[in-house]
């Protein structure tokens, strides 16, 4: 089973939802704004996707009305900090595989990839 992590009016996340849907795939949504990512888990997915500008969306209209005392974030801690007050700067969706491999945003070629 896939989770999906978003929210649940977002349009990139209803298509990714209904792609997943029709290749098979079983799948778990997680609405973030109303249940917050583990701490654990952010560090890991941006690990995983090449540090944490893959995982932060920085074109988004959330990231572009931050302060900007905040945009410029030099440790895990600050990135956690801003994602924890503003959760929708997280690329959506995140989906996760049971082994825990992780890939955001939603391209229907790399997911035939990611899910192969």
């Amino acid at each position: 089973m896939l989770r999906v992590y978003g929210i649940k009016n977002c349009s990139t996340c209803v298509k990714a939802l209904k792609w997943l849907e029709e290749q098979g795939q079983k799948v778990e949504f997680i609405d973030y704004r109303a249940n917050p990512v583990d701490p654990t888990l952010l560090l890991d997915w941006a690990k995983q996707l090449g540090e944490w500008p893959k995982l932060v969306n920085r074109a988004s209209m959330t990231w572009r009305n931050l302060d900007e005392s905040l945009k410029t974030p030099e440790t895990d801690t600050d990135w956690l900090a801003i994602i924890a007050a503003h959760p929708t700067v997280v690329r959506r969706p995140v989906t996760v595989k049971a082994d825990g491999k992780a890939i955001a945003g939603f391209n229907e070629k790399k997911m035939i990839e990611f899910l192969g």
